[in-house]
């Protein structure tokens, strides 16, 4: 791999390994994913695109049953941390890597305190520059406009793209170096679904983005990288030109 190339790795896995009572559900996953890029991660239902998603933030922990093996690091400042070291904080690390999950989820609060919730959670309590965060995560999603007005009204009173856009607002107030999706659109109409698009070929310019989708018109929107799981591996790491091609003449 060129020098240049490894430079710009931001997440990379060694043997990893994954098993749900018993089950293998991913088998010696060694890849790399580039920084400030959208990786779109397909593959048939069940085959663990989300379950991959979840161990990129430690989620799956809670779940009994499970087993992991390998390495996963993620290039945090200049060098490569293993986030399953037993001294690796996972508090720490949901607060660098967000997800933000295919149905909608915010908090039963207003929009306000849904978007500040994290912030308080990790002790920054200064009112003042979270009043100013906030305003700059709802602009950056594209929802100040829609709901200055309003941001004490329960945010389950907004609509299903509004909601989604409310979550991402809420993964990014921590500026996450890291951001997961999964299935993020498929509750949604068209119109708010390309709102969602457009704001993740934005978010990328600032954080890297695994993104799960089914939709192969989606990917071709707005993925740089798109992997394929299935029978617990990755079959294909190519690009969006790649997908134009026959099958046989992809790189892999």
């Amino acid at each position: 791999m060129k020098q240049e190339v490894k430079k710009r790795i931001k997440i990379q896995t060694r043997q990893l390994s994954f098993s749900y009572n018993g089950k293998t559900v991913l088998d010696k996953i060694s890849t790399e994913f580039l920084a400030n890029k959208i990786t779109a991660i397909t593959g048939p239902s069940g085959s663990g695109k989300s379950t991959f998603l979840t161990i990129m933030n430690r989620l799956w922990e809670t779940t009994p049953g499970c087993t992991i093996q390998g390495k996963v690091e993620i290039k945090f400042g200049d060098s490569f941390q293993n986030i399953y070291q037993k001294q690796y904080s996972s508090t720490l690390l949901r607060r660098q890597v967000g997800m933000v999950f295919q149905t909608p989820n915010p908090l039963p609060m207003s929009i306000y305190k849904n978007i500040v919730f994290p912030l308080e959670l990790s002790g920054k309590n200064n009112r003042k520059k979270n009043k100013i965060m906030v305003e700059e995560c709802l602009k950056l999603t594209g929802l100040w406009e829609e709901v200055s007005d309003r941001l004490n009204s329960s945010a389950l009173e907004l609509s299903g793209g509004q909601q989604q856009r409310l979550c991402i607002a809420r993964a990014m107030i921590l500026q996450p170096e890291i951001l997961l999706l999964d299935e993020p659109t498929s509750s949604l109409d068209h119109k708010a679904s390309t709102a969602i698009e457009q704001l993740l070929l934005k978010l990328k310019k600032q954080c890297t983005i695994l993104i799960v989708s089914h939709y192969l018109d989606q990917i071709q929107r707005i993925a740089d990288c798109i992997v394929e799981l299935q029978d617990g591996k990755f079959r294909q790491h190519k690009t969006k030109q790649d997908m134009l091609q026959p099958l046989s003449q992809v790189q892999v």
